[in-house]
């Protein structure tokens, strides 16, 4: 694989950062991975919406084998799509295109910690009922309210 070749196809949109990962590499932009890089294929991140224009112009997903050893063989698909490869050629719309999976990966990329956080504070209140009772952790020191203001959360 040829990361200078990597680098110059997305030289219009940003600089980008190739790290090695598994069977390809990983492509990033401000610390976020927004393509892969597999046997040679660029696959850009893709969300519900911009499948659609994947689809449109012939591309798939980036799929992989799992269970080759045990030999219950299933496939499983990433939200990683092919490059059209007319963007090979156009690299005023190849950057287009990815500046929109750089703003999917970041939006995906925040959006978890948020669900991690609730599922971590109701498992430590499911914890806490059943060694200590019925009562909350939240009736002992009220709703946690992330992103408020110290005096905006309620006591």
């Amino acid at each position: 694989m040829n990361f200078d070749f990597i680098r110059d196809l997305f030289a219009q949109f940003r600089p980008v950062t190739v790290k090695r990962m598994f069977s390809g590499a990983g492509l990033y932009c401000d610390g976020v991975m927004f393509a892969l890089v597999v046997r040679g294929t660029v696959y850009l991140k893709a969300d519900e919406t911009t499948a659609l224009d994947f689809k449109r112009e012939g591309s798939g997903p980036f799929t992989y084998t799992r269970g080759k050893k045990s030999g219950g063989l299933s496939e499983h698909a990433l939200s990683y799509w092919r490059l059209p490869d007319r963007l090979y050629d156009d690299s005023d719309e190849l950057a287009i295109w990815a500046e929109r999976a750089l703003t999917i990966a970041q939006r995906q990329k925040f959006a978890p910690a948020q669900a991690k956080t609730d599922d971590t504070e109701a498992k430590g209140e499911k914890r806490h009922k059943k060694l200590c009772g019925s009562t909350s952790i939240s009736s002992l020191i009220g709703p946690r309210r992330l992103g408020a203001l110290p005096s905006q959360r309620r006591r």
